[in-house]
């Protein structure tokens, strides 16, 4: 049996998935695929990273900084991509003052691309597109929708992506050290479908497993796994210790199928793969 075979059995109508191995452990390159790489899904959030990706290539540019203001009033973009601006969900109402709570924000990421957009004076599926999506050959990628969630991908470009969250080549590994390390430690907040954390550590535009449970990837994944799921049913994590990536996408909205098929199927990978 191999890595991706229990995705077989899974209640979907369309799964593919991989998993990749870096190059600090193993001998790089995607280890196993499932299904067939080339499909494409809707990400819904798993669009995040992919954003925030694109925000962090225009900080190195010099176009936008962290530190810029951004969002309510005290907020930065730091904030907004750490999810700790206190803007709502679904809007851009204040919630919470800036830096006391986790909000999880789609909105947050809309007001992210505008901002990019503006500064570079380039349409953000565009810049996307240019700073991300090029480099990394994502040629079936595509920005359709709202920043937060609006993303079409398949596993071979996720892939290649979460091979650069593993060796980063797009951001420098200063910058990428710090995206992917706790922002605003020791707030706490919810994440969806899986009720509130104390704390709810996030990166920016990746959330940072620690020690949450329960959780959707592994039990034995470490705490300083990150990574994404999506509404539509799909999920992207990068475990830095293990020195392993894993991309499953499927066309099942997120639910009650998901939590155990999830996380027990990276327990299983994890463990195969010496964890």
């Amino acid at each position: 049996m191999t890595l991706l075979d229990e995705l077989e059995n899974w209640p979907v109508d369309s799964v593919a998935g991989a998993v990749v191995l870096g190059q600090r452990k193993h001998s790089g390159g995607i280890a196993e695929t499932f299904g067939d790489p080339t499909a494409v899904f809707e990400l819904a959030s798993v669009t995040k990273p992919l954003v925030a990706h694109a925000v962090l290539v225009a900080v190195e540019e010099g176009a936008v900084e962290l530190g810029d203001a951004a969002g309510p009033p005290g907020a930065t973009i730091e904030h907004l991509l750490a999810h700790a601006s206190g803007l709502a969900f679904d809007s851009r109402d204040v919630q919470a003052p800036v830096g006391t709570q986790r909000i999880y924000s789609s909105a947050g990421f809309e007001l992210l691309a505008e901002i990019v957009s503006a500064a570079t004076e380039i349409n953000f599926t565009d810049y996307l597109r240019d700073a991300v999506c090029e480099p990394l050959g994502m040629s079936r990628t595509v920005l359709a929708g709202p920043a937060g969630h609006g993303a079409r991908s398949c596993v071979a470009d996720l892939s290649a992506f979460a091979a650069d969250l593993l060796a980063p080549t797009v951001i420098s590994t200063e910058l990428h050290a710090t995206a992917t390390s706790v922002r605003f430690p020791g707030l706490d907040g919810f994440v969806p479908g899986y009720g509130k954390h104390r704390p709810n550590d996030w990166g920016l535009g990746v959330e940072i497993r620690s020690s949450k449970q329960p959780h959707w990837t592994g039990e034995n994944n470490s705490p300083a796994t990150f990574g994404h799921f999506g509404q539509a049913g799909t999920f992207m994590w990068v475990d830095p210790v293990l020195d392993v990536a894993c991309v499953v996408l499927t066309d099942r909205p997120f639910g009650s199928w998901a939590k155990p098929l999830w996380s027990n199927f990276s327990t299983r990978v994890v463990t195969a793969l010496g964890g």
